[in-house]
């Protein structure tokens, strides 16, 4: 039966992986396409990475030092569309499975998607490293944080989901809508260093505007603004936050506080920023966060209340995928998890499902099953 989501049909092998593989996984499976993770082994002395970003997604164990596993792995990838590598660079190599020499002449039309956090090529491409350290070469950590402080990490959005995982799926849907005018396949280089970089462009080409001219902390829009903050309100610990940048979105602002114009030193003179800081602090200690709620909402000031995760969990926030097609949407969340769930996949859970229905395979016949890794057999050349 054809369904509606846009990438209904694709199938997308994707080797376990933390964080942006996974994600770019998830983008593909909630938007329709059939993915199959491969994980480890449960049974060696490496456990299964842990991963909540496993939604819509099914599971095989294989050990891919084994030539039975990689023997079935090439069988499988003769009829997929995607393949997912979260590896640091030389391991699928090391593995035989070398990209261009192996993967794409077993299968012309295989995408391979490689995801690093370095450049594959240049300064610290044998490195280890973490989504601060892709931050902090590329740029990008530098304008982060207050000023006179050290950079401030955010969490690892901007590296590994925002510059890694997303941008891996960007990556991906390019290269297939290459493939349908050329029918051919090919590699997919997408690593976290430049991704995060080019999330940056704007305040990288904005340095000598009066937008980003200043030190960290000290712009438009980095915390060094007065009205474009955060707020302590007067129960502790819950903020506001302020973005009224237009002189009319500044007078909403003004008069939700309870300060006519005058009351408050002229907001065009950065000379004034610190003072109006100062004003803007007392005045919002002054309420709880629900009261400023009550002053400012429905209101063009610009100003909303900072909820947190479980706030919204709790309060029935329904996530939503982050792009809505209209004709041909992507998949709905379960009623029960509402986006706050990633699905619980265990290790094997659906692997055997979704071969039989990838390629109508069945264990025994097509492949076997001996210790919790799965490895081919010899009916698999009937492909």
């Amino acid at each position: 039966m054809w369904s509606s989501h846009p990438l209904h049909g694709v199938k997308v092998v994707e080797l376990a992986g933390l964080a942006p593989g996974p994600f770019a996984g998830l983008l593909l499976a909630d938007y329709g396409a059939s993915v199959l993770r491969v994980d480890r082994p449960p049974n060696t002395s490496v456990a299964p990475a842990g991963d909540h970003l496993t939604r819509h997604k099914s599971s095989i164990c294989m050990d891919l030092k084994d030539a039975r596993s990689r023997e079935l792995l090439l069988s499988i990838l003769l009829r997929a569309d995607v393949l997912i590598d979260p590896f640091r660079p030389g391991v699928l190599e090391r593995l035989g499975l070398s990209p261009t020499e192996v993967l794409l002449k077993h299968n012309p039309r295989l995408i391979i998607a490689r995801m690093t956090g370095f450049r594959r090529a240049g300064k610290y491409k044998d490195m280890a490293g973490h989504d601060i350290n892709y931050l902090a070469v590329s740029g990008v950590l530098s304008m982060l944080g207050r000023s006179g402080e050290p950079p401030l990490a955010p969490g690892n959005l901007l590296g590994d989901f925002a510059g890694g995982g997303a941008m891996c799926f960007l990556g991906i849907l390019l290269a297939l809508i290459s493939r349908s005018a050329t029918g051919k396949g090919q590699v997919v280089e997408a690593n976290m260093v430049d991704g995060a970089a080019y999330l940056a462009t704007m305040p990288r080409l904005a340095r000598k505007t009066p937008v980003w001219s200043e030190p960290r902390g000290q712009n438009l829009l980095d915390g060094g603004c007065p009205y474009y903050d955060t707020y302590e309100t007067k129960d502790k610990g819950k903020y506001f936050a302020v973005g009224a940048l237009e002189p009319h979105f500044y007078a909403a602002l003004l008069k939700g506080l309870g300060f006519a114009k005058n009351d408050v030193p002229a907001s065009e003179d950065r000379d004034n920023w610190p003072a109006i800081r100062q004003i803007f602090t007392k005045r919002f200690k002054e309420k709880t966060r629900a009261e400023w709620e009550a002053i400012f909402d429905g209101t063009d000031a610009c100003a909303t209340p900072v909820l947190e995760q479980s706030e919204l969990e709790e309060n029935g926030y329904q996530q939503r995928l982050p792009v809505a097609l209209v004709s041909t949407p992507g998949k709905t969340f379960k009623a029960d998890e509402a986006g706050w769930e990633g699905g619980g996949l265990l290790p094997g859970d659906g692997g055997e499902m979704r071969l039989k229905e990838w390629f109508g395979w069945t264990k025994g016949k097509e492949y076997l099953e001996q210790d919790g890794i799965l490895g081919s057999i010899k009916a698999l050349s009937k492909l």
